[in-house]
């Protein structure tokens, strides 16, 4: 149930960051609190959304309840990114209460960075390859190599071109653990 799922993760949220005091910002107060920010960040992230409009689209129309003061998508995004330290405080916080796993599942993907099909040099051209993939098909930007605890919680990731080998993204991953 995604309602007590919310209500669950921002109550957790909520009791990790009291000890921290909020980070102070020029100009008036958003209108979500950092926790209700994070809480937005992780669920977005945790759930099936396969974008930002996309979730932010779910937000508008199931979570108004929870989150009365929701702001506008871009507004959301700048409350996303400022509150990064949090986020990463309170990840960190959540994969140790899950503890250690018996084992890891290693899983790679694509992560597009422009359209394939677009002529010139692009975004990164000595860093980024043309590749495939099989949710995305044919694509440009890298690889992403995610080490995955059977809970959900990341422990690593690596990352190269494209057209790198999953095997040997691995083999090089592992090596460096």
């Amino acid at each position: 149930d995604p309602d007590t799922f919310l209500t669950a993760l921002y109550v957790a949220v909520d009791e990790m960051l009291a000890a921290s005091p909020p980070v102070p910002h020029p100009g008036p107060r958003a209108g979500l609190w950092p926790s209700e920010v994070v809480t937005l960040a992780l669920f977005s992230q945790w759930a099936r959304f396969g974008s930002e409009r996309d979730f932010y689209g779910y937000a508008t129309a199931h979570l108004h309840a929870a989150f009365p003061k929701l702001p506008s998508r871009s507004q959301l995004n700048r409350l996303i990114r400022r509150a990064h330290s949090a986020i990463v405080q309170v990840s960190q916080t959540l994969a140790a209460w899950l503890g250690p796993a018996a084992y890891e599942i290693l899983d790679g993907t694509g992560v597009p960075v422009r359209n394939r099909q677009r002529r010139g040099a692009g975004w990164l051209p000595d860093r980024v390859a043309i590749g495939r993939c099989a949710r995305l098909g044919w694509f440009e930007g890298f690889r992403l190599l995610l080490d995955i605890t059977p809970h959900g919680a990341i422990t690593g990731y690596g990352l190269a071109a494209a057209n790198a080998n999953d095997r040997q993204l691995a083999e090089r991953f592992l090596a460096q653990r």
